[in-house]
């Protein structure tokens, strides 16, 4: 099976990726973690290019193909093995993440996503947890990490708030594949949440 984790920066997803993957594990579930972009080594290279510097340092089209790439081989060298191997793939961030931090920046840019996406990659989660938290409060907790790969927080809050709503309005347009989790709760009761909608989808 393969779950992946989205929101917008600082939701929390993350936390939530490992705690499933550390949950799933305990009840005996062959589990691999892995995140985007990276989860393989050239599409981690990529990671450092398109996460890091400026924010202007790349056009949204660029970034499109860049993000593609990495995907590739992300999917190429760590997903469909997995997968084939019969592990639960549980990927923080996936295609949805490129659908709205590049494919809202631009006209017809969501359209370019798209079809490299049914070019190039071809493959849907079975089950995306999307978790949902007001921006302001997301972008307060990224920049309190004060971490090095800033470039998206960076671009500020009306961002941020338009990735929420974009995130929302996927959401809705596949409602078979979305769960959407209040982000703003204890971070034990979402992970019991999350838990428990696997396991309802595992069985």
């Amino acid at each position: 099976m393969f779950l992946t984790f989205e929101g917008i920066d600082g939701s929390g997803k993350s936390t939530q990726a490992r705690r499933l993957a550390d949950a799933l594990r305990k009840a005996g579930h062959d589990v691999i973690l892995t995140r985007e972009p990276g989860g393989s080594p050239g599409a981690e290279e990529i990671r450092r290019l398109v996460l890091e510097g400026d924010a202007d340092r790349w056009s949204p089209e660029t970034e499109i193909l860049l993000f593609t790439a990495a995907r590739r081989d992300h999917l190429e060298r760590t997903i469909r093995p997995a997968l084939g191997a019969g592990q639960v793939v549980i990927s923080d961030r996936f295609a949805d993440s490129t659908r709205m931090y590049q494919g809202l920046r631009g006209p017809d840019l969501r359209q370019t996503v798209d079809r490299l996406h049914d070019l190039m990659i071809g493959v849907e989660p079975d089950l995306t947890f999307l978790i949902d938290i007001d921006p302001a409060l997301g972008l307060s907790r990224a920049k309190g990490r004060h971490g090095h790969e800033e470039r998206f927080e960076d671009m500020g809050l009306p961002m941020q708030a338009r990735m929420r709503a974009g995130f929302l309005d996927l959401a809705r347009a596949a409602p078979d594949r979305f769960r959407v989790i209040d982000g703003s709760r204890d971070a034990d009761r979402i992970a019991a949440e999350v838990l428990t909608l696997t396991l309802a989808t595992l069985a």
